[in-house]
């Protein structure tokens, strides 16, 4: 091995390479919120909250938006967030109106195949010389 940070291989340097992990977002659970909220709280010295922020790895506008969540009273707002895109309302009348044009379909393909039972009774009618009365008539 050679001085040079790198692995000697049969007379030629390689050097090495680091892999880092893929950095991942901080997530902070409320309890962690809560607590650190109550310790910088209780920091009255000079460079106490300086010190807990270095050693929590925050920044002080973690403590400003926590403390706005807390004062609104966005309890939902301390817990870890759902990512992703905010699903649509569902409209309350939207299952009626599939139900209703359920039902019309049904009865338009009812009401087809009474026109075509009517036309064969007609047909038949016809064929056999039976005449029958029109609307309104009586026979």
């Amino acid at each position: 091995m050679s001085a040079s940070n790198g692995v000697t291989v049969s007379g030629t340097i390689a050097n090495e390479v680091e892999v880092v992990a893929k950095a991942t977002r901080r997530r902070f659970s409320a309890e962690y919120k809560l607590k650190i909220l109550r310790e910088a709280e209780a920091c009255t010295r000079l460079g106490e909250l300086g010190a807990l922020l270095r050693r929590e790895g925050l920044y002080s506008s973690n403590l400003t938006t926590w403390r706005a969540q807390r004062r609104t009273g966005e309890l939902g707002g301390l817990a870890p967030k759902k990512r992703g895109p905010v699903p649509k309302a569902k409209n309350p009348l939207a299952a009626k109106v599939v139900a209703l044009e359920r039902e019309v379909t049904r009865q338009t393909a009812r009401a087809g195949r009474a026109e075509a039972l009517v036309d064969l009774q007609k047909k038949v009618a016809e064929f056999l010389g039976i005449v029958l009365p029109r609307n309104g008539e009586k026979g």
